[in-house]
């Protein structure tokens, strides 16, 4: 059997690989966007908005990519940002991306809304982060917290950028719902596309029984699959700092705040006795028009008074990740490229797509004549003026 992976030279290229072999709800949840798409094709362009300034004549045969991000020491800046029910998408996803990131020595975040127990999650791969989002009364805040805590989770990621849920259009055209309703339809996406249906969907469903949504709360969610059984997504209109603030207070380990824009947020952040945060529109998928992260990073540097910085939402390439570096982000998260990777060859898909970005980070650390990241700094970028920076054109895929 050929290698599915020789071909694929970049992240941009598990996507069509992907594509292949998801059916075609499944497939427009993990690359679809909100509305108009306006937010996620702003993410890919803002990096087209920096030129690099390279070095010349430098020694850089001894560069190295290690970062150091909430203390830890990685083996480059880049992570697996959190993706709900990526275990829909590839046979035991969640588990598959926490163990590509910890072989790779790279930071993972995994999602409040995976269909893994995250026990499961941290026993496969102890030092994962955990992405919670916060349940709708003090009572499940605080069982969710212990129960996380009680899982050997070390770094809690609150994303607080989903008060209300998004217009997602493009999952009710492709016939996308969460949990995901029996139809015809959907029968005969699954017949069309057999490899996802006999290695992913079925298999998982001989191995260990419908999948359901496992850590939203302290205790078991609703099935994936089911009639008339909805997803429970508690209004969080009235969530505010004021929880964030009672975690703080009995949480032992590292606090991290995902979904930070405004720099005013992440002042209040640092006050509030975070150890980072991380900028980020959710991958395009929530507010439609929100800044790019990219060009929201500087301000909330700046305000953040040294506590760590990290982004996520359009990272495609190692320039990207160096432009983000350079403009004060300790690490960056990729997103959907991982799931991608996932689907396409599972564990060693993901294993190829880390390398393949790590080692543009690597090349590119070489052609801008820097040997460390500490070297990485604003005076590495030129902001181009409108015109020259190339963003007019068709973006990319989002988070």
């Amino acid at each position: 059997m050929p290698d599915p992976l020789r071909h694929l030279l970049c992240l941009h290229d598990f996507q069509a690989a992907a594509k292949k072999r998801l059916p075609e709800p499944i497939y427009a949840y993990v690359s679809g966007a909100v509305e108009d798409g306006q937010s996620e094709r702003g993410n890919r362009q803002a990096f087209a908005h920096y030129g690099f300034r390279p070095k010349v004549l430098v020694d850089v045969s001894q560069r190295s990519t290690r970062a150091t991000v909430l203390g830890r020491d990685y083996a480059a800046p880049v992570g697996v940002a959190p993706m709900g029910i990526a275990a829909l998408s590839s046979y035991r996803g969640d588990i598959v991306l926490a163990r590509a990131a910890a072989a790779a020595d790279v930071p993972c975040i995994m999602s409040g809304s995976s269909l893994i127990r995250l026990e499961e999650v941290m026993q496969a791969a102890p030092g994962t982060w955990f992405q919670a989002y916060l349940p709708g009364d003090d009572a499940q805040i605080s069982a969710l917290i212990d129960r996380v805590a009680a899982a050997g989770v070390t770094t809690l990621v609150l994303t607080v950028d989903t008060p209300v849920a998004a217009n997602r259009e493009n999952n009710v055209r492709a016939g996308f719902s969460t949990p995901l309703r029996p139809s015809v339809g959907l029968a005969w996406q699954g017949l069309t596309h057999p490899r996802w249906l006999f290695g992913t969907f079925l298999r998982t469903l001989w191995r260990h029984g419908m999948p359901h949504f496992e850590n939203n709360y302290a205790t078991r969610g609703a099935p994936i699959l089911s009639a008339n059984v909805l997803r429970d997504f508690s209004d969080r209109g009235h969530l505010n700092w004021r929880h964030v603030a009672a975690i703080r207070r009995s949480w032992k380990g590292q606090m991290v705040i995902k979904g930070i824009l405004h720099p005013d947020d992440a002042r209040t952040a640092k006050a509030q006795g975070m150890d980072g945060v991380i900028v980020s529109n959710h991958g395009g998928r929530q507010l439609d028009g929100s800044v790019s992260p990219l060009l929201a990073l500087p301000a909330v540097v700046e305000a953040a008074g040294g506590m760590d910085v990290m982004l996520d939402s359009g990272v495609r390439r190692g320039s990207d990740v160096l432009k983000a570096i350079a403009l004060g982000a300790r690490c960056v998260f990729v997103g959907r490229p991982f799931n991608y990777a996932a689907t396409v060859a599972g564990q060693r898909g993901v294993a190829h797509a880390i390398d393949l970005i790590v080692e543009e980070v690597r090349r590119n650390m070489g052609m801008l004549g820097v040997v460390a990241l500490r070297d990485v700094v604003r005076d590495t970028l030129v902001r181009l003026p409108p015109g020259q920076d190339g963003a007019g054109g068709e973006g990319g895929q989002g988070g």
